[in-house]
């Protein structure tokens, strides 16, 4: 993994188009060992004996033929808490943010396979009404090179001003990905054919960065004859804390008595600009070492 310097002309842009994005980020053989633990995590093989907090797909029960989701296998297994939980992702998302710090809310691991529809475009900031204040960035990061073609997610370049959208309605998966993106572009007093819509094309182990507000999806992946994989750190402001009376999010379930903080058990401080940083993580994630070594 590259030590990413985050400039000021970074950030500029960060905040200016809601995106940014950088080729080169993982190296091959931290891609390789995803690629190789996804294949235990997607017939529910989890290392560590916790399964992943969501679990959207299922070998035997779903198609193959549609996108595969799981979240938080971080806590499932140790290759992908290695890569997930790195104090740099929490340095870039604070740098570009202007967080203090940063902490893992939800780790999401994508599949998805040759044939498969597209996801629906949405802003992620619509589901974070029981945090305090609802934010998130969100650090992408290929794990196969990516193409317009194969249905690589797709940004739309400033949407980030935009009033923010309720949570849509219905399945991710529509043939009409951009129908909800048109109607909040229509807001704006914006057509189709006046957005930029940015496809992101990087080698495997590039990376994208957005912030939450950002509107996102990406097209099916028909043409494609090779898998799409990624691996997402959804990270927020380690001073987030819960909503005192926001309760329909799955992620509350985690809410202790009495507080409104964020338990660093299940939302563990990445890296904090006083150098800070979750104690038990390091240790955690040598487990990966330790299980190549054995």
């Amino acid at each position: 993994m590259l030590d990413l310097e985050i400039t000021d002309a970074h950030v500029e842009q960060f905040r200016e188009d809601g995106f940014i994005v950088f080729e080169k980020f993982l190296d091959m053989s931290e891609v390789e060992a995803v690629r190789e633990r996804y294949e235990h995590l997607f017939r529910a093989e989890w290392e560590t004996g916790i399964p992943p907090d969501e679990i959207n797909w299922t070998e035997g029960r779903d198609d193959p033929d549609v996108t595969r989701q799981l979240c938080n296998s971080w806590k499932s297994d140790y290759t992908i808490a290695s890569i997930a939980l790195r104090s740099e992702i929490g340095r870039i998302n604070s740098q570009l943010a202007g967080w203090p710090g940063a902490r893992i809310h939800v780790s999401n691991e994508i599949w998805k396979p040759p044939g498969a529809g597209a996801l629906v475009m949405h802003q992620d900031g619509s589901w974070l009404d029981y945090l305090v204040p609802p934010n998130m960035n969100s650090l992408w990061m290929a794990l196969d090179d990516t193409s317009a073609e194969a249905g690589t997610v797709e940004y739309v370049k400033g949407s980030n001003h935009w009033t923010h959208a309720p949570k849509p309605t219905g399945s991710f998966l529509a043939d009409d990905y951009r129908n909800f993106m048109r109607q909040a572009a229509a807001a704006e007093g914006l057509t189709e054919d006046q957005l930029e819509i940015v496809p992101i094309e990087v080698p495997a182990g590039g990376i994208a960065v957005h912030d939450c507000w950002t509107w996102h999806g990406s097209s099916g992946n028909g043409a494609a004859s090779q898998p799409r994989r990624a691996l997402v750190s959804h990270c927020t402001n380690s001073e987030t804390r819960f909503h005192p009376t926001h309760s329909t999010h799955y992620y509350v379930r985690y809410r202790k008595h009495d507080t409104d903080e964020l338990d660093e058990s299940f939302f563990p401080i990445l890296w904090r600009e006083d150098g800070y940083r979750t104690p038990w993580l390091d240790e955690y994630m040598a487990n990966a070492g330790r299980r190549s070594a054995a």
